[in-house]
């Protein structure tokens, strides 16, 4: 049995509904997955699984996710090993300490290309600071999110399959495994 890290891409769903950390747990249990946690209200869940190929279960989850849910929403998953090397390999470790919100890690399904690190290299501003470490985005957001051109290129289409997890919520997901 392995545990995993699953990651909703967004949690919004037709007729301004949201996915509530319930139903999203009933799911993975109805999938098979066992010691199923939701975290937050955000799409984070950590869970145990038989197998161990992420892409399979995300292969089986997201068609399973559109019938229960009305609406297709791109998961990803990492082995909590994997996820333990993501916090390891945390290139921001003076801002996280003193500004943790502000730093974020966008988790990829595959590595981001050359393209999708220069376009966000590039929208960086000044107050913004971007490292790709293991082919996954890493930003410190000086200046905050919320009005970051930055963020605004972080879409699937732009750059590829992944969701973007503030440290909080990235330690948060670390201490549950």
């Amino acid at each position: 049995m392995t545990r995993f890290v699953g990651l909703l891409y967004s949690i919004s769903l037709p007729e301004g509904k949201r996915v509530l950390n319930a139903p999203l747990r009933e799911l993975l249990e109805t999938l098979g997955h066992g010691d199923v946690k939701t975290l937050l209200a955000t799409g984070n869940v950590v869970f145990t699984a038989k197998g161990n190929n992420p892409r399979a279960i995300e292969k089986a989850f997201e068609p399973a996710f559109a019938e229960a849910f009305g609406r297709h929403i791109d998961f990803i998953v990492r082995e909590g090993a994997r996820w333990e090397k993501l916090v390891a390999a945390n290139p921001f470790p003076e801002q996280s300490k003193s500004d943790g919100s502000h730093v974020a890690v966008r988790v990829m399904r595959e590595p981001a290309t050359t393209e999708a690190q220069k376009l966000i290299e590039d929208r960086a501003t000044a107050a913004e600071i971007v490292r790709v470490v293991d082919g996954d985005p890493w930003m410190y957001f000086g200046e905050g999110i919320g009005r970051s051109k930055l963020a605004g290129v972080l879409t699937p289409k732009r750059t590829g399959i992944g969701t973007t997890r503030n440290w909080n919520t990235v330690k948060k997901i670390a201490a549950a495994l």
